[in-house]
């Protein structure tokens, strides 16, 4: 039987890991509830299990644990930081906050952020906003890390440039968390290590040749994985990536055409608050026709029924607040590791 966790447990775990390592406070406790909200929300691949490396990187210096972003612009409803390698969770938390004032005062509120380090799960952060009534839009990329090809090529260009967008409804928001890839690094890479195959061909060779085995993706020279699309359309993945560089990268003014850094992130956050357009009620009255006419809609074969994006996520994150979160083998043990080395006491299961 898998061991479950309360998730305060979990977070005051997370937050203490994080301060002994050596980032501060005031930023470890921003950081340990995203990053449980991930696994909350069932996206394990990018909630604690980027613990162990995080700290990591703490230890290494290659994410900075203390300090503030540089204030590149600030022209009121848009806003450019120089992220100086901080936490990225923490960053992107603080950009959607700050993009939340702003669209409160001007309608919209923008944060382009270089040179943060990972964010971890888009989703986690989108209730920040929609909780508040604002729609919101996060999208990033790592600009020193390439593993998918351009639509028809075979040599890696750009990352899975992952697109989230928070929708307040009248009722639970619809939270998308989509990549302009197929599938994600993370994903493949633990598939890779379990020895496991994909759903689908969604990589393909060295040579340009469909695989389901994401080990094609660490051979010498490594093969890619392919853009939302495949080999059928991935057109459509491929001008989506180029948008997400274009936002992330070219808005911040830095990426792939400087140096590498190390696993990092452009972001671009975008705030929207609906009183400033046509009003709340407005706003809701559509989303929520939306919302009805896709759960109400007449389901496939095979299909119980039309879920919304969110859905699963919400009803996942219920679930493990009432009965205890259940982390996917092997992060446990890899938070373990990290709480003899620097003295935090894990939390007992439930």
């Amino acid at each position: 039987m898998t061991d479950r966790y309360a998730a305060d447990a979990l977070i005051a775990y997370t937050e203490a890991l994080f301060a002994a390592a050596g980032l501060d406070a005031d930023k470890a406790a921003v950081v340990a509830p995203v990053m449980v909200e991930a696994d909350l929300m069932g996206h394990t691949t990018h909630g604690l299990q980027l613990a162990p490396p995080y700290l990591a990187a703490l230890a290494d210096g290659s994410m900075k644990g203390t300090g503030q972003p540089a204030i590149l612009t600030d022209r009121g409803p848009v806003v450019s930081w120089d992220g100086r390698r901080l936490s990225g969770v923490w960053l992107t938390a603080t950009a959607v906050d700050l993009a939340v004032e702003r669209a409160r005062l001007y309608g919209t509120g923008t944060v382009s952020i270089r040179r943060s380090h990972h964010i971890a799960c888009l989703a986690a952060f989108l209730q920040r906003a929609t909780r508040h009534g604002m729609m919101v839009t996060l999208t990033c990329s790592d600009p020193s890390t390439a593993s998918v090809a351009p639509f028809g090529g075979t040599r890696a260009v750009y990352t899975p440039d992952p697109i989230a967008v928070g929708i307040p409804t009248g009722g639970d928001p619809i939270l998308v968390d989509i990549s302009a890839s197929i599938t994600t690094n993370g994903l493949t890479g633990r598939l890779h290590k379990e020895g496991r195959k994909l759903d689908h061909q969604w990589v393909i060779d060295a040579e340009g040749n469909p695989s389901t085995d994401p080990a094609v993706l660490f051979t010498d020279p490594p093969g890619t994985i392919l853009p939302v699309g495949g080999v059928d359309h991935g057109h459509k993945g491929y001008g989506l990536a180029l948008i997400v560089e274009a936002l992330t990268q070219g808005l911040a003014g830095h990426g792939r055409a400087d140096p590498a850094e190390g696993w990092g992130a452009g972001v671009l956050v975008q705030v929207y608050d609906p009183t400033a357009f046509a009003g709340v009620d407005a706003f809701t009255r559509q989303t929520d026709w939306l919302a009805d006419a896709c759960r109400t809609n007449p389901p496939a074969p095979g299909v119980e029924t039309v879920r919304l994006p969110g859905d699963g996520a919400l009803a996942r994150k219920r679930a493990a607040l009432k009965d205890g979160v259940a982390l996917y083998p092997g992060i446990v043990d890899g938070l373990k590791a990290w709480a003899d080395k620097l003295g935090v006491t894990p939390p007992s299961a439930l």
